[in-house]
């Protein structure tokens, strides 16, 4: 009998799937991780549209505190202005067509390159000024001086700022055969003994070279004018077109009178004829920054920086044969060099160091909110991967590797982040203003896309591969895990310290703006090795008391306490932030009013030049309104111990009963009460020592004895005066503001002395000084600002410079580098907020289950449902508070750390960087909306645990 082998048998393979196996695989994913895929798909969409909407709005934000910049600076002076001289000897008789020369201003802004000149205009047409003249006739009533210089100057736009109270403005036609009119203001006339119809009969000098003998001219005084008081600054540096003024001679002795009148367009051209040198002419132009303001504004500077050298290639050639200066052509007429006065260069330069100081301060907040953001994004994916968990499992025992699994995870999940990238990119660049001097950022947009995308397989990597073989002992690989993260707790907190020292060394830049980030991971890890001990002797006292709750509840968050890290994390970062960005806002806050009261000194001040004392000026004022004055000289001291000569010392003169009725609460005003008070009625005699307060660096000068000065008054014997100090002045003192309207004026480091305003009748009166008037409303309630300016210009006259405290916080409040900066604060906060709940909520329910379970099994051994709400509670309890405690210990952490870093007082103003100022407000809200929200949690557990009916419980792995 034959026996048939059977053929073997052949092990059938499992075959390939095919696309479209792989296709319908995909879509079955998809459609099982919607809710996972929607939250990513949305963090990247606002990431994006952050990146494309963010920088836009933050330049215009920029450009509008740049003109505000330029506008208050063009309000008081020409930021940028030209200036010649006429060359009238080129011609026989001498002559200049001042009205041509004046128009052809307007074209000397062709050599500006690169399209610069679109962005100048010229304001006023055009000023001239002559050299001071020397006054023949009619000489001065009194013996006060002993020679008269008046200055002629043409200045159109002072015109509508000047009222004829007696005769006309002069004429810019003047009728043949007849003088070169001249308006003087009322005092100028009153010290010059003249009205409408007087003759001044001027003595010029004379040009070298062209004449031998200084050339006369006769001027006719034709009006009158009373100045009227300007809100825009005009007649900052203008005084003397209002109020003459005196000074000593220089060559001989006696007094000087110096007077300035204003003349018609035409009357450089009859001074011409009458051979009078050309004066010097002077247009000025105006920035336009509209739109892209710093844009523009660079666009400027660089054809600005050689905009002389280019009018000189442009427009001169040869040199003058009188002077030997080079000669140009402008409008036809000969003239010298033209000189190029540039402010807004230093403006800019100015702005920009304050601009970099804001952007860093944004940066912070910025990192924040990306490390929150991104955070939220590797716990969205946990999530994900842990709801895929029992199907990676079974995909990896059927054969699938690992590369395989990641890259289905990624055909998932990257076409929706890709989709939600891309639309909010497009969203961020619709809604972002346009014409302002930032743009969209693509490059940052492009690198969170990508850290979003490669956040899906790297973490789908570390949740398949294949475990390592059990080729070592369970205990050396404990130790290796250990040692793993000391290394990594080391690194981070050495890389916080060094972030740190080159933060406070070197200032903020782009990488080291993510220092507060390092802090936060730091603070973190600190707590992850704190928070698991304090769990441990809290657990160690539940054991020895009754009941099951107390004691599961504080194991089980014993147990989870490593797994919460990333939650941790988020909440730190996420209130420590707001915390910070809190503490920003109110420290600028304060520090606005504090320098809007140094700027004023109290209510309101008032500023002129001269130390001038009006009348009438009484400690409470008719409407309601304290008045204090001060006086401010410069004069040169001698040490009365060695005689060492101290010059330009800053001697500010004050009552200090008027001081002390506008703050009666002033450090600075009770120690001249004490120190410098005299005896109402008391008249002080040159031989009586003024009691004085010094300055630190007057003190270290001479540090015993007094001071001893010398005033020489006009037909007066020399006076020698005894400064007697009484005491040195605190830095308190030297910030308190009612000496900021007047140290304002001095430079930094000036030596400052102050004593009694009875010597004032003793002290020289100085042009070159200053008065200030401060106001401070006698009740409750503030003056409006009306009455507070009506009062100040009664007593100190249209020409005083007025500040209001209330008109001045609202300026500074309005900056656009103060509003951007805490919109940035604002806008991150609200985002990091939403972010770390979005992150908190994902932790909760990727952690839920093994709570759940924990309640399941006691809820099955008989516990109540009110002792598992109890275990629900205290398993997130512990949370809320480490959170709580590490966020707010972060927020107050990293201003202090980075102090140095943190300069505010370009925002407020002020004597000194504002001192740091925590908002608690905030700060217990934040903490308490915190612990609320875990609780929250804790309660919605609660409620869903009660809702599983027996059969659902016992059938919970």
């Amino acid at each position: 009998m034959t026996r048939t082998m059977d053929p073997p048998e052949t092990v059938a393979r499992p075959a390939r799937p095919g696309p479209a196996v792989t296709r319908r695989l995909i879509r079955k994913e998809t459609r099982g991780d919607l809710p996972m895929l929607a939250c990513l798909a949305v963090l990247a969409l606002v990431l994006t549209a952050l990146c494309a909407w963010a920088p836009a709005l933050a330049g215009r934000q920029e450009d509008r505190a740049l003109r505000q910049r330029v506008s208050a600076a063009q309000a008081q002076a020409p930021l940028i202005s030209l200036s010649t001289t006429p060359e009238i000897f080129n011609t026989s008789p001498p002559a200049v067509d001042m009205a041509t020369l004046l128009a052809a201003g307007r074209t000397l802004t062709r050599p500006l390159s690169g399209g610069a000149a679109r962005h100048l205009s010229f304001t006023g047409g055009g000023s001239y000024d002559y050299d001071p003249a020397s006054l023949l006739t009619p000489r001065p009533p009194g013996a006060a001086s002993t020679s008269t210089q008046l200055t002629v100057s043409y200045l159109p736009s002072a015109r509508p700022h000047l009222r004829y109270v007696s005769g006309r403005a002069p004429a810019d036609h003047t009728p043949l055969a007849t003088a070169p009119q001249i308006g003087l203001s009322q005092a100028t006339a009153r010290a010059l003994g003249v009205r409408t119809g007087s003759r001044l009969n001027l003595e010029f000098a004379k040009t070298p070279g062209a004449q031998n003998a200084p050339p006369h001219a006769e001027l006719l005084v034709t009006g009158i004018y009373r100045t009227t008081a300007a809100t825009d600054d005009f007649w900052t540096g203008r005084e003397t077109l209002d109020q003459p003024s005196r000074y000593p001679a220089e060559r001989s002795s006696g007094t000087v009178l110096a007077v300035r009148g204003l003349v018609g367009r035409d009357a450089a051209d009859l001074l011409a004829g009458a051979g009078v040198g050309g004066p010097r002419v002077t247009w000025q132009l105006r920035a336009d920054l509209s739109g892209a303001a710093l844009d523009r504004a660079r666009a400027l500077t660089g054809p600005l920086s050689h905009y002389g050298a280019d009018l000189s290639a442009a427009l001169c050639q040869g040199s003058d044969w009188v002077t030997g200066d080079i000669s140009c052509q402008v409008g036809g007429q000969s003239t010298q060099s033209l000189l190029v006065t540039d402010s807004l260069t230093p403006l800019l330069t100015t702005f920009t160091a304050q601009d970099q100081q804001a952007r860093a301060l944004a940066t912070y907040a910025v990192d924040a909110l990306a490390a929150v953001a991104l955070a939220t994004v590797a716990v969205a994916v946990r999530l994900l991967l842990r709801r895929r968990q029992p199907h990676l499992r079974l995909q990896r025992a059927r054969g699938a590797s690992t590369a395989r699994l990641v890259l289905l995870r990624c055909a998932v999940a990257w076409p929706v982040v890709l989709l939600a990238a891309l639309l909010g990119w497009a969203t961020g660049r619709a809604l972002a203003p346009t014409g302002t001097s930032g743009s969209p950022q693509p490059l940052p947009a492009a690198l969170v896309t990508a850290v979003v995308l490669l956040t899906v397989p790297l973490m789908t990597w570390l949740a398949v591969r294949e475990p390592r073989r059990p080729g070592r002992l369970r205990r050396t690989r404990r130790k290796t895990a250990v040692g793993r993260r000391v290394v990594l707790e080391l690194t981070v907190l050495l890389a916080t310290a060094a972030g740190v020292l080159a933060l406070r060394s070197q200032g903020p830049d782009g990488i080291l703006g993510a220092v507060p980030v390092l802090v936060a991971l730091a603070v973190v890890l600190i707590l992850l090795r704190v928070y698991p001990l304090v769990l441990r002797l809290v657990l160690r006292r539940t054991r020895r008391g009754r009941g099951v709750v107390g004691f599961v509840g504080a194991a089980r968050a014993a147990h989870d306490a490593p797994a919460t890290g990333l939650a941790l994390f988020v909440l730190v970062l996420t209130l420590g932030t707001a915390v910070f960005g809190g503490l920003v806002q109110r420290t600028v806050d304060d520090g606005l009013a504090t320098g809007a009261a140094w700027t004023t000194g109290a209510d309101a001040s008032a500023t002129v030049s001269g130390t001038t004392t009006p009348p009438g000026i009484k400690t409470v004022a008719p409407t309601g309104i304290r008045t204090a004055l001060q006086h401010l000289r410069t004069l040169d001291l001698a040490g009365q111990n060695d005689g060492a000569a101290i010059s330009q010392v800053a001697v500010i003169t004050v009552d200090p009963r008027q001081l002390a009725a506008v703050a009666p609460k002033s450090p600075l005003a009770a120690a001249l009460l004490s120190g410098l008070t005299t005896p109402q009625g008391t008249r002080t005699s040159a031989s009586t020592p003024l009691p004085s307060l010094l300055s630190p660096g007057l003190r270290a000068r001479e540090r015993t004895g007094g001071f001893t000065t010398t005033i020489v008054a006009q037909g007066q014997p020399p006076v020698n005066l005894t400064l007697k100090p009484v005491g040195t002045l605190t830095t308190a003192q030297l910030r308190d503001p009612l000496l900021g309207p007047i140290t304002a004026q001095l430079p930094a480091g000036t030596p400052m002395l102050i004593t009694t305003a009875t010597a004032d009748h003793l002290l020289p009166q100085q042009a070159s000084g200053s008065t200030v008037l401060l106001l401070k409303g006698d009740g409750s309630t503030t003056p409006s600002p009306t009455a507070l300016r009506s009062a100040a210009a009664k007593a100190l006259g249209p020409l005083a410079q007025i500040r209001v405290r209330s008109e001045t916080l609202r300026t500074l409040r309005a900056d656009g580098l103060t509003q951007g900066l805490g919109t940035i604060y604002t806008t991150s906060s609200i985002l990091a907020a939403l972010s770390g709940l979005l992150a908190l909520a994902l932790e909760l329910t990727l952690t839920s289950h093994e709570r759940g379970r924990t309640t399941s099994f006691l809820r099955t051994l008989g516990l109540g449902g009110k002792e598992a709400g109890a275990i629900h509670f205290l398993q997130l309890l512990p949370l809320a508070v480490a959170s709580a405690v590490g966020g707010t210990l972060l927020g107050l952490l990293e201003p202090r750390l980075l102090a140095g870093t943190l300069d505010l007082r370009q925002f407020t103003g002020g004597p000194a960087q504002p001192a740091l100022h925590t908002d608690y407000s905030l700060t217990l809200a934040l903490v308490a909306g915190v612990t609320a929200l875990i609780l929250t949690a804790a309660a919605t557990e609660t409620v869903l645990a009660r809702r599983r009916r027996l059969g659902a419980v016992l059938r919970l792995p």
